[in-house]
């Protein structure tokens, strides 16, 4: 037998002694291999707070920090003129729930924020009954009062949505508030989320100086078209020129495109 005859005969055996593997149409397949969905878990009680040292407890009827697999739930300190500007809890269901409550908390006119404020009882279009707490009750300084429903652009459309919210509007009390209003959540993209909670933050750190001092600067006439460009002729450091153009911002003395990255290359304008 030759060298290519002795390799034929060896392949030829290692063909006929090699295993065979079957797919077995009913194996077990684990999760993590193929299906990247996320896992059904199991339904988790409410986050519970204790007391916190100077931070006034969460004041809503409801708890929605139970667990969920669509939206992320919100804990957050924040104050109003009805607190005196003492923190107190606040617990969102949702992003851009506790997005639309910092828009509130921030506006000058505000007076006071509740979220998670009351329950109404309704009868859906079946005629069954439901019930449904309110994301927000803002409180302005006149004394008006408005219910805030938030839900994203996808539910809002559907016919059963929207027969719903009419159902809730008339089953809420009149004194509850003088209106109410529907944010669609999908106006509440990731950028301006991401602005808003700054915007949040530099307001609770107020600065009362640097504030007047870019504001000063912005409305004496100085050419400028971005945000750096106050700074020069600010008397304060840029970062606090930074933080107050925030803050100016929220106050609506500058005006500035939150969609986009808010920082001091940002193209900002004095409102007409």
């Amino acid at each position: 037998m030759n060298i290519e005859q002795g390799l034929l005969a060896k392949t030829q055996a290692n063909h006929r002694g090699r295993r065979r593997y079957v797919d077995r149409p009913h194996a077990h397949i684990d999760h993590d291999t193929w299906n990247h969905s996320p896992k059904k878990l199991p339904r988790a009680s409410e986050v519970k707070l204790g007391d916190l040292h100077g931070i006034l407890p969460f004041n809503g009827v409801r708890n929605p920090s139970s667990r969920s697999n669509t939206s992320q739930k919100v804990f957050f300190p924040y104050g109003t003129p009805a607190t005196g500007y003492k923190h107190r809890i606040g617990i969102a269901e949702s992003a851009a729930e506790a997005i639309v409550g910092f828009e509130a908390i921030i506006c000058p006119t505000v007076y006071d924020v509740t979220f998670q404020p009351l329950t109404v009882q309704f009868r859906d279009e079946k005629g069954k009954s439901r019930s449904y707490t309110h994301d927000i009750l803002i409180t302005f300084r006149n004394g008006h009062c408005r219910l805030v429903f938030v839900r994203n652009e996808a539910s809002l459309i559907k016919p059963r949505t929207q027969r719903d919210i009419r159902a809730i509007a008339a089953s809420t009390p009149p004194h509850v508030a003088d209106d109410m209003i529907v944010v669609n959540a999908n106006d509440y993209g990731r950028q301006r989320r991401d602005n808003m909670m700054r915007m949040h933050y530099f307001v609770t750190h107020p600065d009362v100086e640097a504030d007047e001092e870019l504001r000063r600067v912005a409305e004496s006439g100085q050419p400028f078209y971005y945000m750096k460009d106050l700074f020069p002729h600010a008397s304060v450091a840029a970062p606090r020129a930074f933080a107050a153009c925030y803050r100016l911002i929220a106050q609506d003395v500058l005006r500035a495109n939150l969609d986009h990255v808010l920082w001091e290359n940002s193209r900002i304008e004095v409102p007409a």
